[in-house]
């Protein structure tokens, strides 16, 4: 075997112990929900970690660790060892903490984790009760614009997507709204019902139910687009042009992991997100699948961070 030879199988070689080294045979793969069980964000990651399983060979647990505005969840996934058995099912808090919780990790989200690729999105639904006076986006921008600061709009909590998305949407309509945070949605949207609250930004599988009976009117979506379930609700971006907020969810692996690793796991992603009847599954639920692997979520975190880090700048958001 000549010199070339040589070189080429030693390197061949290396690289086959280094995907050894970096995901051992038989391993579990465990994905870390920032969020509690039972949540959107809990339902969808366990149907797609079964789906990964399955494309894998594979066993993929899911393990919940909400707290700390997400942030132990990171920790716990930074302080993992970057073999590619233990990931993060990360969302826009990655964008948004280096802001409003710069002392938590992570501290920066670009180098301290490998994307792996997008995964999934749902948008909101500007929603308020049947007797609120405007009919449709342009009327409510009208009223709010005729009323500065009396229009009481809730959300999630200080800081939710939510939350950020009223500020974006205040900013860009020229209108003064008073901010009610919560502790959470469901708490909102009960007051919201009672006509306690008048607007409130709420996923479509939050509403479903409301929009169906009436007692609640979609009046625009935070989407790019319209939603395919909801044709004929406008998004904000028909009138506001540019305007976008939505939830996002993303894989991600710590710094370090190999980066054959990294490649198999977003093939197997892009695999499962490209399956039409997964697709389907989630769209029936209001959630959406969003392309793009490794490179692709590394520029839309990219966005995202200065996007959100704007907006708390500007409206001094603060958290604690």
């Amino acid at each position: 075997m000549n010199r070339r030879s040589l070189v080429l199988t030693a390197a061949l070689a290396s690289v086959g112990n280094a995907r050894a080294r970096a995901q051992p045979a038989g391993r579990a793969i465990t994905i870390v929900v920032p969020f509690p069980p039972g949540g959107l964000s809990d339902t969808m990651t366990r149907a797609l970690a079964q789906r990964l399983s399955q494309e894998l060979g594979q066993t993929i647990l899911v393990d919940n660790r909400p707290g700390a505005g997400t942030s132990v969840a990171s920790a716990h996934v930074l302080q993992s060892r970057p073999d590619g058995t233990t990931l993060l099912m990360g969302s826009n808090s990655l964008a948004t903490n280096p802001t409003a919780l710069p002392h938590l990790p992570p501290r920066d989200s670009e180098r301290e984790l490998m994307p792996i690729g997008l995964a999934f999105m749902s948008a909101f639904l500007l929603v308020v009760r049947d007797d609120f006076p405007a009919r449709d986006l342009a009327g409510f921008i009208a009223h709010a614009k005729a009323n500065p600061g009396k229009v009481n709009f809730a959300s999630s909590g200080v800081g939710a997507v939510n939350h950020l998305a009223l500020e974006l949407f205040s900013r860009s309509a020229g209108v003064a709204l008073e901010h009610i945070p919560f502790r959470g949605g469901a708490p909102a949207l009960l007051e919201l019902r009672a006509g306690r609250v008048e607007v409130f930004f709420a996923t479509l599988a939050d509403v479903a139910a409301q929009l169906q009976d009436g007692s609640l009117r979609a009046l625009a979506t935070t989407a790019a687009q319209r939603l395919e379930q909801l044709p004929d609700v406008p998004a904000i971006a028909e009138v506001l042009p540019g305007y976008e907020a939505i939830f996002w969810q993303a894989l991600f692996a710590p710094a370090g992991t190999p980066a054959p690793v990294v490649q198999r796991l977003a093939e197997a992603l892009q695999a499962v997100k490209a399956d039409g009847e997964f697709r389907a599954s989630l769209a029936a639920r209001g959630v959406g699948l969003l392309p793009g692997g490794p490179r692709e979520l590394s520029d839309y975190l990219q966005q995202e961070t200065a996007t959100w880090g704007r907006v708390i700048r500007e409206a001094n958001v603060r958290l604690e």
